[in-house]
């Protein structure tokens, strides 16, 4: 006769069971459905939809989990304003995530901008787990849990409850450490994401974990995996070390239309970013000698559909209430004027006046702050770009300031992230290569030809770095160094031509300061010449703060236009340029780059046609 483990193991042979995975990531403090930037209310997504929906499926659903994949403190002014006012107990995100009942969360490498301190401050008041495994303290000890075991009981096929258990891992780029230096160096290591998963994963079955989760703040990137991975979602699938896999970090939708959801035969889940989506892996398994998944199915609900938003959890505005008071309040204090449009519309179709005025503010600070370096006498250039540029964020992710008054929520429109001021000391060669990688915006265009689209929409807009100080011209008739995530490089003479400082050709000897912000340079977007430049300022400065305080000594500003850099000429080469559609405001900004107004794309974006 056997054990009674044994007539129990019998009992249970052929029982089923459908558990269902949901999941948010890159929600960057997107809580309410509430535009800081327009002070508006909008259709603009965030985790009060999100809300909504999960009430909604876990009624359909008896058995579901909820996750979240990081990069949730920080990207709009109500997650600057916590960090500010010091709203931790709890941070208003995670107010909304302990009602709504999540099980486990993960963090992203935003979540670190605000340093370790406000981190810990944050996530010891969460009503659940916060993991990462592949970040510890300087003395090898775990920051947060590197993973959790949840003890669940779910209901079967035979309306039985049955025990499980779940291991739930978190991951998150070991670029960290870099990308925050100021803040990180001498606080914490990183490691690599696939090696730490296996191992921690390893350790989680071995203490009975029936299925193991990986809440994993990367995307799709290489498919060989190496130790500084930041995407590295693939080769993680491929090691089969975990049962299924929240992805996030690159903003990137997965699976998109009829996609089974399966990387390597692992069900994965990408849900967008700022709550645009909801992530939902459903695993239908069968006990045999434990739990086994016999399928699995990913997809995603957005949170605007054809059909109209889903609407805001009303238990998730009032509880947010007081939060956005307070974000309010502070992103309407005043700063100063501005006679001029501040617009991002047009900002990789020529010079943007907009971006000018960042690189004066930037500048003006550097230079007070170099008068007594030894190298202050090396000219000085920065290096600028377009924080909200459509893209994958969309027709409406543009900053558009009218001329006016201007107040805190405008210098946070200009400039999206908590970065500090760095300057860099850079050869003529690291410009050359910095620049090239920023040309990696456009797509290659056929000389002579038309209706070719020029902007690569792989692309993400902060990536499109201006120095200014120099001139240059940018040939998309030639291949790209760089592919548009970075992540690759191709031989070739590249796009940059005439590099000229002065008028003067630039040798790649030659010597330079180049102001820039923490993120770049520490290589941030894949750009491998700021990395290897030498850092010469690491100021703790914000360059928000910058560009605030340059507004208030100079109100009313008047940003002009500066000839920094232009597309190489292509005869009668016709393009098309697409942006939001509030350009058609600016028809006086696109009459002066030589673009016709053509109509709206079925992706929302207004068409120009432009000739190189």
């Amino acid at each position: 006769m056997g054990t009674q483990a044994q007539r129990v193991a019998n009992s249970m042979t052929g029982r089923r069971l459908r558990l269902v995975l949901l999941a948010t990531t890159d929600l960057h403090a997107n809580l309410r459905p509430y535009n800081y930037y327009l002070d508006a209310e909008e259709n603009d997504p965030g985790l009060a939809r999100i809300a909504t929906l999960v009430d909604r499926l876990r009624e359909a659903h008896p058995n579901c989990l909820l996750f979240d994949n990081g990069d949730t403190l920080q990207g709009t002014p109500l997650g600057d304003v916590a960090h500010e006012l010091g709203l931790t107990n709890p941070h208003p995100m995670i107010a909304a995530m302990n009602l709504m009942g999540y099980d486990a969360a993960t963090v992203g490498n935003h979540d670190f901008n605000y340093g370790v301190t406000f981190l810990e401050q944050v996530t010891s008041g969460a009503a659940f787990p916060v993991v990462v495994a592949n970040v510890d303290r300087m003395d090898g000890t775990p920051l947060l849990p590197r993973s959790v075991l949840l003890d669940r009981m779910f209901q079967d096929d035979h309306d039985d409850r049955q025990p499980m258990r779940i291991g739930v891992l978190g991951l998150t780029p070991p670029q960290i450490t870099k990308w925050d230096s100021t803040l990180l160096t001498g606080q914490v290591t990183s490691g690599p994401i696939v090696e730490t998963a296996k191992r921690e994963a390893a350790a989680l079955r071995a203490s009975g974990a029936d299925l193991v989760i990986a809440l994993c703040h990367s995307g799709q990137g290489a498919d060989q995996d190496t130790p500084d991975l930041e995407n590295a979602l693939v080769p993680l699938a491929a090691s089969h070390a975990v049962d299924a896999i929240v992805a996030g970090h690159t903003h990137r939708v997965f699976p998109r239309d009829d996609a089974d959801g399966l990387i390597h035969g692992i069900p994965v889940v990408q849900p967008g970013f700022f709550g645009s989506h909801l992530g939902q892996i459903t695993l239908d398994l069968t006990y045999r000698d434990g739990w086994q998944i016999e399928c699995s199915a990913s997809r995603v609900h957005s949170v605007l559909p054809d059909g109209g938003p889903v609407p805001a959890s009303p238990a998730i505005l009032s509880l947010s209430a007081r939060s956005h008071e307070k974000t309010l309040t502070h992103t309407r204090r005043p700063i100063g004027t501005t006679d001029t449009p501040l617009e991002s519309y047009f900002a990789l179709a020529g010079n943007s006046p907009t971006l000018a005025f960042m690189a004066d503010a930037k500048l003006s600070f550097a230079r007070l702050m170099l008068q007594d370096h030894s190298l202050a006498e090396l000219p000085l250039l920065c290096a600028v770009a377009p924080f909200k540029g459509g893209g994958r964020a969309g027709p409406g992710y543009y900053t558009d300031v009218p001329a006016g008054p201007l107040t805190l929520r405008n210098a946070a429109d200009l400039y999206a992230f908590p970065n500090t001021l760095q300057v860099l000391r850079s050869s003529g060669a690291d410009l050359l290569d910095w620049l090239e990688r920023a040309a990696s915006a456009f797509q290659r265009v056929v000389a002579g030809g038309s209706g070719q689209m020029l902007l690569d929409p792989s692309f993400s807009s902060y990536n499109f770095d201006v120095i200014f100080g120099l001139t240059y011209c940018i040939d998309v008739s030639q291949p790209a160094r760089y592919s548009a995530d970075g992540e690759q490089i191709f031989p070739g003479p590249g796009r940059i031509r005439d590099l000229c400082y002065n008028g003067s050709a630039i040798d790649a000897a030659d010597e330079f300061l180049v102001a820039t912000n923490s993120y770049r340079a520490s290589g941030g977007g894949h750009f491998p010449a700021p990395a290897r430049c030498e850092p010469v300022l690491q100021c703790p400065t914000a360059v928000r703060k910058i560009l605030a305080d340059h507004i208030a000594k100079s109100s009313p500003i008047e940003p002009k236009v500066q000839d920094t850099w232009r597309f190489v000429p292509l005869g009668d080469t016709r393009v098309i340029f697409e942006t939001g559609p509030g350009a058609a405001k600016h028809a006086d900004r696109a009459r002066s780059l030589g673009l016709r107004a053509l109509s709206r794309a079925q992706n929302g974006f207004l068409q120009f046609e432009m000739t190189l």
